[in-house]
């Protein structure tokens, strides 16, 4: 098991299922800068006029680091010969997707998706769905930006083989890589024919007064094939064991998404894609994204549908993952800063009286880190990030907003809640330091509550001198002892 929060956070960026980079965008920066010095608006123009600044921009991204699935998906045996082979893998057609990934960044785009083309090691082109984020902090200086990259290359083949000729049709379906499945919706739509003969007009005030009519409407569906990759994707032996199980792939919270499908097809929507949730046989969730279509010649009866269905759980898995770094601090688990001040401002909005508000400082942080090492430093920070969350309330928000500054936001609390919590803390700072060595875990706290009229804002910065008032009573004392 790792040791510490690093540790934790760097084995879920090695070892995720999806290839993750973290690279430098500085040297893109400052050739922006550079641009707008020289008084370039026209940026698309600009492109149109100097192609080479493209390759020159693309040179100028530094890969700082790169996780096991990546050097997988490139062919790579290591990261040095990942890192000393770049110009391999961002070339050609990567032109295409990275001018406009440059135009995002030039108008002051902080994230991206788009699909594109990288190579291979082995000089093998890559169909990828790219998404990166420039990290917070780095706003200013781009210096940080994590990097998701998909492998979609066996979905734009089927893609591409889907718009071949009828002929083709049968083998593709059977040997493609993303789960295909023909239906027969007619049953559905002499349904739907029965309840507008009845003069329903509006099905999703419908569903909503007979929301057990969603997983009738499901029952309703009749599936005539699936391919091998379907199989395989649920954890079926044959597609008889997987068409008679339906009733285990299609539930729970696959309803939310198929009543949308429901409204969608009510209001003779016949294509459309979207993003769900199916079930495996063994139970297991499958986040899904899902592209639906009623096939030719088929609008009046819904006799022939045709669905496809890629599993994008792991990509899912990482934009989870990115949404947690935007909101979190990765020494000690709590929120960040940004994530502290969107909350304050939210609650400012919608107040409802009182709100009570905690600042906590470290003491004797810089002693600690000078005289035994930032290791030492770090290990307090880590204790206090502890004591904290052994001292709240499920209402509670913790944050960590500077080197040794945390706050902790009470909704619904008032002073004398405010007062009791000071006092938890304190205790469990002492039971905090029987369990650990020297360094003694000291903290200086100040709380305050709000008062209709005054900020949030106001309120955090009385939290704050309070704060500052019990830590010049700490250094008194400490001077006095000696």
């Amino acid at each position: 098991m790792p040791n510490s929060n690093e540790d934790h956070f760097h084995m879920l960026f090695q070892y995720a299922p999806i290839s993750l980079w973290e690279e430098d965008y500085s040297g893109i920066k400052q050739f922006f800068d550079e641009l707008r010095t020289r008084r370039v608006t026209d940026f698309a123009r600009y492109l149109d006029d100097h192609p080479a600044d493209v390759d020159a921009c693309m040179q100028a991204i530094q890969v700082i680091d790169i996780n096991l699935e990546t050097m997988k998906m490139f062919g790579a045996r290591s990261k040095e010969e990942f890192l000393t082979n770049l110009h391999r893998i961002f070339r050609n057609q990567m032109r295409i997707h990275f001018r406009s990934e440059l135009a995002a960044l030039w108008n002051g785009e902080f994230e991206w998706s788009g699909e594109g083309v990288n190579y291979t090691l082995a000089d093998e082109a890559l169909d990828i769905l790219l998404h990166w984020r420039i990290l917070p902090g780095s706003e200013n200086s781009w210096r940080h930006v994590l990097v998701t990259i998909e492998n979609i290359t066996a979905r734009k083949q089927a893609e591409r083989e889907l718009s071949s000729s009828q002929a083709r049709f049968r083998n593709m379906f059977a040997a493609s890589p993303i789960s295909l499945w023909e239906e027969d919706y007619s049953a559905l739509k002499n349904y739907f024919d029965s309840l507008k003969s009845q003069g329903i007009t509006d099905f999703q005030v419908y569903i909503q007064e007979h929301p057990e009519a969603v997983l009738e409407c499901a029952k309703l569906i009749k599936v005539l094939n699936v391919n091998q990759k379907t199989l395989q994707m649920f954890g079926a032996d044959t597609q008889e064991q997987l068409i008679s199980n339906t009733d285990k792939i299609f539930r729970d919270n696959m309803s939310e998404h198929f009543a949308q499908e429901l409204t969608d097809l009510w209001n003779n929507k016949l294509a459309y894609e979207r993003e769900g949730v199916n079930y495996s046989l063994n139970g297991e969730p499958i986040q899904i994204h899902l592209d639906f279509r009623v096939m030719p010649g088929h609008e009046q009866d819904f006799g022939w549908v045709m669905v496809a269905i890629q599993d994008i759980t792991a990509r899912k898995k990482a934009e989870d993952y990115l949404r947690y770094l935007g909101t979190h601090d990765v020494m000690t688990g709590l929120y960040n800063r940004a994530y502290f001040d969107e909350t304050l401002r939210r609650l400012d909005v919608n107040r409802r009286e009182p709100i009570s508000l905690m600042v906590i400082d470290l003491n004797g942080l810089k002693a600690a880190n000078d005289n035994l090492g930032h290791q030492a430093g770090d290990n307090l920070i880590r204790r206090t990030a502890e004591v904290i969350k052994a001292g709240l309330d499920e209402s509670h928000l913790p944050a960590r907003i500077g080197g040794d500054e945390f706050v902790i936001i009470m909704p619904d609390a008032d002073a004398h809640a405010a007062n009791d919590m000071t006092e938890r803390i304190r205790s469990l700072v002492i039971v905090n330091n029987k369990f650990y060595r020297d360094p003694e875990l000291s903290l200086s706290v100040g709380v305050a509550t709000s008062q209709p009229g005054i900020s949030l804002e106001k309120v955090v910065s009385v939290a704050d001198n309070s704060m500052y008032d019990n830590k010049a009573q700490y250094y008194r004392r400490r001077q006095s002892d000696q």
